[in-house]
């Protein structure tokens, strides 16, 4: 048997460019049937450019791909699919305005054809057993997708990667979009391929979850090959020492056991009720990181767009400095305040823009506000906090959608510190970003606490919570449940007895 009949699938010296940026530098990878492997590497290490490479999404540059021992190229993502190669993605991979059957089988549209006619309720009919293959009851087929949350659109997606039964299923940091309940679905799904003889590569910023999850794992640095581990071989520290070619240095968290919060309140939340937030009340003081958790459905995402004026209270009033009301989000932008989402590509970012368009798009108002923009400032605030910032591209003139997620999220950060704004709403701030750049972003939290900024941090990560919070308030069915301080000697044990 030839060497490269061995494996499922096999990948040898893949390389692969953007400009004079090298994504990937003859990397090699095997994946055997019925494994689960892991692939690890902070953000911009190369690991979205393979798995997309592999998915038919975009080609690479050299190198060689083999699928049941057999050359692998694929020509699109549909000639993938065909090849038995099916991928769940990061961010957002559904289209708006169409059904949940039309996502699902987007396509794939003349299977259900005849005469030129689509049959709709075929079509709906396959969906509805699609959806039942994954043990998801609660989604119709006929729904429009935009009618879901971003986690039950992500819950179509696996239907739609595992309707055609695939030989490798991708699954590209998809856990961090899911709620508790959402990734025990995936895990189970993950075991039944695996036990089925299929192969997965899966790929994760969470090193408990794949030292779980995985039976190997191969670690990317900078588009290149570091190491393969098995299972046995897996060890917390060993594997973050691969992954940033260097120990951590310092504290992860924070050190402290808790400081004195100043009595002067920034923003609060009167008896607000909107969206699933029901009779919120909350103040955030000057100086404070004020964690706010819970179950997925728990309504804290909808506590970050009230204070930031996204969502209009029913009843109820939202203040800044216990005197203004916050009337809208762009009220909230003009008065220091800053929001980041949870959905990063959709609603924090302009993906088909660049980097310096971003940053500056906060504050056009402040670098011209008479007259024409000028370009001169625009390129100077957005080269000065990109590189504060460490974005990795090759100038701020390259567009976001280009970037990898922890570099996106660090032009998130970088437009509301360059506006200057002394309130941080941060949503799940560190979602799909990788431990070196995670680190940096705790620490860049704790410099802004330490300039009197005021952050009101929301995790479905209750060890972050834990770890970075002042004060931390618990939501339950959209009303706060339970209030910690840091100096209480919290735990997660603690924590879950007020969210359940």
């Amino acid at each position: 048997m030839a060497e490269q009949e061995k494996y499922l699938f096999r990948a040898e010296k893949i390389c692969k460019s953007f400009g004079t940026v090298h994504a990937l530098k003859e990397f090699d990878i095997t994946i055997k049937a019925g494994e689960i492997r892991g692939l690890v590497g902070e953000n911009g290490s190369g690991k979205s450019t393979f798995s997309s490479i592999v998915a038919g999404i975009q080609k690479h540059d050299s190198g060689k791909m083999y699928l049941d021992g057999q050359p692998y190229e694929p020509t699109g993502t549909v000639d993938a699919i065909n090849h038995g190669v099916s991928m769940v993605v990061q961010e957002q991979g559904t289209i708006s305005k169409i059904s949940v059957a039309a996502n699902i089988f987007f396509g794939k549209e003349e299977k259900f054809a005849k005469g030129g006619v689509l049959n709709v309720k075929e079509m709906n009919r396959e969906a509805a057993k699609a959806l039942q293959n994954i043990y998801v009851d609660n989604i119709k087929p006929e729904m429009m997708i935009d009618q879901l949350s971003f986690e039950d659109r992500k819950l179509v997606e696996l239907a739609r990667a595992l309707y055609t039964s695939p030989k490798i299923w991708i699954i590209d940091e998809t856990t961090t979009a899911l709620s508790v309940a959402g990734r025990e679905l995936l895990y189970k799904l993950m075991k039944e391929k695996r036990d089925e003889g299929k192969a997965i590569l899966f790929i994760s910023h969470d090193i408990e979850e794949i030292m779980d999850k995985c039976d190997s794992l191969t670690v990317l640095r900078d588009g290149l090959f570091i190491a393969n581990l098995q299972k046995e071989e897996f060890n917390a520290d060993k594997i973050r020492q691969l992954l940033i070619g260097r120990e951590l240095s310092g504290h992860y968290y924070r050190d402290d056991t808790g400081v004195e919060i100043s009595k002067q309140v920034v923003l609060e939340a009167k008896n607000v009720i909107a969206g699933s937030v029901q009779n919120l009340t909350l103040q955030l003081h000057k100086g404070e990181i004020l964690g706010i958790g819970g179950l997925s459905d728990c309504g804290m995402h909808d506590v970050g767009k009230v204070l930031f004026g996204l969502l209009k209270p029913e009843t109820g009033e939202v203040l800044k400095d216990q005197k203004e009301p916050v009337k809208s989000a762009s009220w909230a932008v003009r008065h220091g305040i800053g929001y980041v989402s949870k959905n990063r590509d959709q609603e924090s970012l302009m993906l088909i823009s660049s980097i310096a368009d971003n940053i500056c798009l906060p504050s056009l108002k402040d670098l011209t506000p008479f007259g024409p923009i000028s370009d001169r400032k625009q390129k100077q605030l957005a080269e000065k906090w990109s590189e504060r910032m460490e974005v990795k591209a090759d100038s701020v003139k390259v567009f976001c959608n280009t970037l990898s997620g922890g570099n996106k999220q660090k032009v998130v950060l970088a437009k509301w510190l360059g506006k200057g704004s002394d309130i941080m709403i941060l949503d799940c701030p560190t979602r799909g970003i990788d431990v070196g750049t995670k680190a940096a972003i705790y620490q860049l939290i704790m410099q802004m606490k330490e300039e009197g900024k005021s952050i009101l941090l929301i995790s479905e990560e209750l060890q972050e919570l834990i770890g970075m919070s002042d004060r931390i308030v618990l939501l339950r069915d959209g009303a706060v449940s339970g209030e910690f301080l840091r100096n209480e000697g919290l735990t997660e044990a603690k924590l879950i007895q007020k969210m359940i």
